[in-house]
């Protein structure tokens, strides 16, 4: 149900200021002091998904009522840093994943193989032990969680997690070349992955693969949320002509392996577009935020599911504006907050934080 009265939006990003031209792919995480982080890609010279982007972010620190100045969290010269993929960890430490790549590197070429592994897509990870005021210099960690002969590679979009035992959980996704093709061929399908660390993100390793190339399932943009019983769930953007446009999957193991691979997820009516969910303790309830319109980017909705995510209902329904990639986050014990790509007549003019009363969820 929509009810504007209840909720309270403000717009921390609006494409054309600040000194770029476009805001896209946001992530949101509350700190261990209270204070949320909003992240997203500043595209500085266009909306392309390549060229000149930087990740910025601004803080809130009175529960997304207000912003703080923009700042930039991970800069990679005039080439692209994006995907961010922030975690808050257990110590009070903020992780932020997230990818590097050559200004010049489009996905198609990518996926062509036509760009060199120095250029490509690699993963690098950086923290803050202040809230997010400050970051430490970046760290590449490619080699331990990119196999060789991957093509395009990306994390998430929308936060990483960690879970109860202490392990570390960022989903990603891939592409492997055609078998028998060296260059010049596009792969068809998507793979999907997740990054785990068990040592606080000092070091990487590979969790799950789902590399299924029958083209039932296309795992692509995949975010996480460790269900109350210890379990993972994963629900991804699927781009094949299965029921719908989504996926998901259970982990047993912490993200190691995948109970079942990725099956369609009918439940969730939705565009092809990237999604977010979030598992609430109190009230036990895992929440689903995207577009519900089943063939546009728009009318952002909240779902609710009360069995891990096999079934789910319409919980909250922002408005019927285009809207497109979001990120969810538990503001306090009442709120929980939204954070997406929506305008009046397009999907990407702003990315507007919505806080929703979780009263109006349940």
């Amino acid at each position: 149900m929509t009810d504007a009265t209840v909720t309270d939006a403000t717009v921390p990003f609006r494409a054309g200021q600040e000194g770029y031209a476009s805001f896209r792919i946001p992530a949101v995480v509350r700190t261990a002091g209270g204070t949320l982080l909003a992240f997203c890609e500043g595209r500085v010279d266009s909306a392309a998904d390549h060229g000149h982007i930087e990740i910025v972010l601004k803080r809130s620190t009175d529960g997304g009522r207000g912003w703080g100045p923009l700042q930039v969290a991970a800069r990679n010269g005039e080439d692209l840093a994006g995907n961010p993929a922030p975690v808050v960890l257990d110590t009070g430490r903020i992780l932020l994943v997230h990818v590097r790549a050559a200004a010049t590197a489009t996905e198609a070429a990518i996926l062509r193989g036509e760009v060199d592994d120095a250029d490509g897509r690699r993963v690098w990870v950086q923290h803050s032990d202040d809230e997010g005021v400050t970051w430490s210099a970046p760290r590449e960690i490619t080699a331990q969680v990119k196999k060789p002969g991957w093509r395009w590679y990306a994390t998430t979009p929308g936060h990483g997690i960690q879970l109860a035992g202490g392990r570390v959980l960022v989903p990603g996704n891939h592409t492997v070349p055609p078998a028998g093709a060296d260059t010049g061929a596009e792969p068809r399908y998507n793979s999907g992955h997740c990054l785990l660390s068990d040592d606080r993100g000092e070091s990487w390793y590979l969790g799950y693969l789902d590399e299924n190339t029958d083209g039932y399932v296309n795992v692509n943009e995949t975010t996480a949320a460790e269900l109350p019983d210890g379990r993972v769930y994963l629900n991804t953007r699927n781009d094949s002509p299965s029921p719908g446009n989504r996926a998901d999957a259970h982990s047993h193991d912490g993200g190691r392996t995948l109970r079942k691979p990725f099956r369609p997820q009918a439940g969730l009516t939705a565009p092809v577009c990237q999604a977010s969910v979030l598992q609430l303790r109190d009230p036990d309830l895992l929440l689903y935020s995207g577009p519900a319109d089943p063939a546009q980017r728009a009318l952002m909705s909240i779902r609710a599911s009360a069995d891990g995510g096999t079934t789910w209902r319409t919980a909250f329904t922002v408005d019927g504006l285009p809207a497109a990639y979001s990120d969810l986050v538990r503001v306090d014990a009442d709120t929980v907050g939204v954070l997406y790509e929506t305008g009046d007549f397009g999907a990407y003019e702003t990315i507007t934080f919505r806080r929703v009363p979780v009263r109006r969820l349940t």
